[in-house]
């Protein structure tokens, strides 16, 4: 009798402890951080028995997303040629590899822009209308070779935007790279561009999947390549001329309207682009920019644009570190609150508070996070590469990308900002669902999706210089980790 008393007794506590471990949440824990941490699989937790809490609801579901990753510019593709093949090839793999970044959502340009090393269209002879001698050979030396070496690398593909700065001059009315608007007589003709544009890279072997109707169509201080519209006129533009001249000539790609910076401008625009069902018919969403504030992530203007398309996308097409010359080899400096940007010196006095100094990994991460949250689809960064002075740039815009080389010793600096795009890139696959959160923390910035494949992304950045511990709930599963001051955590549950 003891004997049996003795078995019940291990049976029931051998299933509690099978049930125990039934319960524990599976994850695997990569964390970037201000300590040296880049993209470490961490599992050396500690506890000290106060926790934060973070419950996901897979079942509350909403937008889906295309991806994460930068850009294809001159600048950038000039720069790789300028390296060795082992160096070329190795950029190309940490952006695009299987054991790298993964990036699945990229954004190149149309004509010039200001990261190319000179102005120029595909149509260079004034007055052809029919386009007869148009051609992308300006591309054939850097920036084709580029997006088919990442092709080849890429193992699952990669969606591309393309954007155009500006028509030729000879179809402005300023008759200059800067400004102005587009002659309506050259409308039909600027739609056909466009379409031959798809259909010239399309026999060089590259998908255009996207196109933003123009880059900052509010202009950029005639700085460099622009062309303003209102939003009145690129809604016209795009229904009479680009949507169906796109249709006619076979063109399946989507079209994305707007393309400038987040806040009241982009309500007013969304206004107009979605009024109705004829004024929407052609635009497949909306492009946005981060450049309108170093913090403020413009919440309201992007729920008013869901609210306003709600089967639309919302797409980030552009975000850098820019009014900057990065730090070569200077990891500190991305975590540090020294950086400044275009507002820094130029914002109106109203608006200079959006302009204060910023973590660059902040920033970057921040926003990702909050836009996710917002309803944005993709992700979209500038440059992929560029050199030690921010360039090369014809109007020596410098800017900051996530890698930056030394062509001249072949040297190549993956700054931290390269690890927080692969937080993203490489863990949230296109196709996953943002999904639903409750977090206890409110000084920590959380973010949740789930893959196609059935398993769990959650992104957690900790701006606190002090160790945070986590417990995370997914139905009747948990597990407790902690996350490193001055940080950012994926944490892929499966």
């Amino acid at each position: 009798m003891k004997t049996h008393f003795i078995y019940i007794l291990l049976l029931f506590f051998t299933m509690l402890e099978c049930n125990a471990q039934q319960k524990q949440l599976k994850a695997d824990v990569f964390e970037t951080s201000a300590n040296g941490n880049k993209l470490k699989k961490r599992s050396d937790f500690s506890s000290n028995g106060k926790s934060s809490v973070i419950q996901l609801f897979p079942d509350k579901k909403f937008q889906t997303i295309l991806g994460f990753g930068g850009s294809f510019t001159e600048a950038s593709a000039y720069l790789l040629n300028k390296l060795s093949l082992k160096n070329r090839n190795l950029i190309l793999d940490a952006y695009f590899g299987e054991d790298g970044a993964r990036y699945s959502l990229t954004r190149t340009h149309i004509n010039s822009c200001d990261f190319s090393l000179n102005q120029y269209s595909y149509a260079p002879v004034a007055g052809d209308m029919e386009l007869k001698h148009f051609s992308v050979e300006p591309d054939k030396d850097d920036i084709i070779p580029m997006i088919k070496d990442a092709m080849k690398v890429s193992k699952e593909g990669f969606k591309i935007v393309s954007s155009p700065w500006t028509a030729p001059p000879w179809m402005k009315d300023n008759n200059d790279w800067r400004g102005g608007k587009l002659l309506p007589k050259y409308y039909d003709t600027w739609a056909l561009y466009f379409a031959k544009y798809i259909e010239a890279y399309k026999t060089e072997g590259i998908d255009i999947w996207g196109v933003t109707v123009e880059n900052e169509p509010l202009g950029c201080g005639n700085n460099w390549e622009s062309m303003h519209y209102t939003p009145h006129e690129m809604t016209y533009f795009v229904n009479n001329h680009l949507g169906k001249k796109l249709k006619s000539e076979g063109c399946d790609v989507k079209i994305l309207g707007y393309d400038q910076n987040r806040g009241d401008e982009l309500e007013k625009w969304a206004d107009v682009m979605f009024e109705n069902e004829a004024s929407s018919r052609y635009y497949d969403g909306t492009a946005i920019h981060w450049y309108a504030s170093t913090y403020d992530i413009f919440a309201k203007s992007l729920q008013h644009t869901h609210k306003a398309a709600p089967d639309k996308y919302i797409i980030q097409t552009e975000a850098c570190v820019d009014a900057e010359v990065p730090r070569w080899k200077d990891d500190k400096w991305y975590w540090a609150k020294e950086a400044t940007d275009w507002g820094w010196d130029w914002a109106p006095e109203n608006d200079k508070y959006l302009h204060p100094k910023y973590v660059p990994v902040f920033r970057y991460a921040g926003d990702i996070i909050g836009c996710l949250n917002n309803w944005v689809n993709g992700w979209i960064d500038w440059n992929m590469v560029l050199d030690k002075q921010g360039g090369p740039n014809w109007f020596k815009n410098w800017c900051v990308a996530p890698v930056i080389v030394d062509p001249e010793n072949d040297e190549v600096y993956f700054t931290p900002l390269y690890n927080v795009m692969t937080h993203f890139s490489k863990f949230i696959r296109p196709g996953a669902v943002r999904i639903g959160f409750k977090n206890s923390d409110k000084k920590i910035m959380v973010t949740a999706a789930q893959n196609p494949d059935g398993s769990v992304v959650l992104i957690v950045l900790n701006q606190d210089t002090t160790k945070k511990q986590i417990t995370l709930k997914l139905h009747d599963k948990k597990t407790t980790i902690d996350i490193s001051g001055e940080a950012i955590q994926t944490i892929l549950i499966y």
